[in-house]
């Protein structure tokens, strides 16, 4: 009989916490769904501008699930527009950030899009782009690599850039 075989990847749950740094986000709950291929960030107010001759978009995120008084503001610069369809079907027109996410222990970039996620149980999605050769996903078990305290004193300011005078 050989011995059952152990995986080389970590295993994360369905739902983790993570954390996404460069937004300020030092702790939001996710929804690890391999079905979705992009990941998605809940934004709103969603403002293009142009910073050093690239496109760059400034947004609003409320990182805590059901709670829509905290709110982070945050920019970044747009990687892409992508058409997205959901799982009604429905396309919407999406701007695409690289940001680095941190899951235990580990930090690496992924590409995001902002949408209005509010009528979603979760403020963030990680699709299987995102994970796909990091982690094993255990779709029978929650927060099995982190499950922090989250308060909203633990939500740190972005980095604040200077501004150009083309803003």
């Amino acid at each position: 009989m050989t011995a059952p075989h152990k995986p080389s990847k970590p295993t994360v749950g369905w739902r983790e916490w993570i954390a996404v740094p460069a937004l300020g986000i030092d702790a939001i709950k996710v929804k690890i769904d391999t079905g979705a291929r992009s990941s998605s960030l809940h934004a709103f107010d969603l403002e293009e501008f142009e910073r050093d001759g690239a496109r760059w978009v400034r947004f609003v995120v409320h990182p805590l699930q059901r709670d829509a008084k905290t709110t982070l503001q945050a920019e970044a610069p747009v990687l892409e527009f992508r058409h997205i369809r959901s799982s009604n079907g429905h396309t919407t027109h999406r701007p695409v950030v690289r940001v680095d996410i941190e899951v235990d222990g580990q930090r690496w970039p992924i590409d995001l899009t902002l949408a209005a996620r509010d009528e979603m149980g979760f403020r963030m999605l990680l699709g299987r782009e995102a994970v796909r050769g990091k982690f094993v996903v255990d779709p029978g078990r929650s927060y099995v690599v982190s499950q922090p305290r989250v308060s909203k004193t633990s939500l740190k300011k972005p980095a604040k850039r200077k501004k150009r005078r083309s803003e």
